[in-house]
């Protein structure tokens, strides 16, 4: 007698789910829970290519977290640099006209600060200068790449700060918004001294910047962007011996760069004239 042949399991249909169907759907529920950002069709690509390549498990583990390792990185560098509140968005290394004052600016010393290893240091900076020669352009860009290298940034020009901390030092909040500028691991102090605002509408300005230089000292990096030499403080904000005390901790392990050369502004003005003097010329 013939023993009953067992039968045969059933094939899947395109219904049907298969193992790694259900793996696969586990899988997208893990990342979904670990709020990992994966496309689906990413995943599918990623197993297609460690099949067709025969991936080692290293090589697929790696090529699976990168994706969503770089997202990350992309995400925590834009949080970083919308925190720094920058003024001008296009201003970076790159975007630097270097030609304009070739002989008077060299780019080697701003790609270093670039690196970030100043803020490492906790050394300061300070770019000192005549106006329209570009510093506020070059700290918004050395500020920017600090953001990529991964340290937390904030620019601010010294009206906005002082407005900040007077309005503050009113409502009784001064030292939990003196804590806040503590707080970053670079500081941009910009247009320092521009149209003696400092001077004319806070009179308590000495006191006020002495109190952000002095908590930041040692703990952090602060670029400072004046036109003002250093010799010249005390004549601008007065009272001397709060003026050197702040100029104490600004001076102490900073990189001091001097600009001079043409103005931009100048520059840019004069091509303007220029060009409606030639439309003028050309409608008459």
């Amino acid at each position: 007698m013939t023993p009953a042949k067992s039968p045969r399991p059933a094939k899947p249909t395109q219904n049907t789910p298969t193992d790694n169907d259900l793996l696969r759907t586990k899988t997208l529920s893990h990342l979904q829970t670990l709020k990992i950002r994966l496309p689906d069709d990413s995943l599918d690509d990623l197993m297609r290519s460690a099949t067709q390549q025969q991936y080692s498990y290293w090589q697929l583990l790696e090529q699976f977290l990168a994706g969503p390792a770089h997202y990350h990185l992309e995400r925590s560098i834009a949080h970083r640099i919308h925190r720094a509140r920058f003024r001008d968005s296009a201003a970076t290394l790159e975007s630097f006209d270097w030609q304009f004052n070739a002989k008077t600016i060299d780019p080697a010393p701003f790609r270093e600060l670039a690196t970030g290893d100043f803020v490492r240091r906790r050394d300061n900076i300070a770019f000192v200068g005549e106006s329209g020669l570009g510093k506020s352009h070059l700290v918004q860009g050395v500020g920017r790449a600090c953001c990529v290298a991964g340290y937390r940034v904030r620019y601010v020009t010294s009206a906005e700060l002082l407005e900040e901390l007077t309005a503050a030092l009113a409502d009784k909040t001064l030292t939990s918004r003196v804590r806040y500028y503590q707080s970053f691991e670079l500081l941009i102090i910009d247009e320092f001294g521009f149209d003696k605002l400092e001077r004319r509408e806070y009179p308590d300005a000495p006191s006020l910047l002495y109190k952000v230089i002095d908590a930041r000292s040692r703990r952090g990096s602060t670029a400072l962007v004046t036109n003002i030499d250093f010799a010249d403080w005390t004549d601008y904000l007065g009272d001397p011996p709060l003026v050197m005390a702040t100029l104490d901790r600004v001076v102490d392990n900073t990189l001091t760069l001097k600009f001079t050369g043409k103005s931009y502004r100048q520059h840019r003005a004069a091509e303007k004239k220029r060009e409606q003097q030639a439309r003028m010329k050309k409608s008459s």
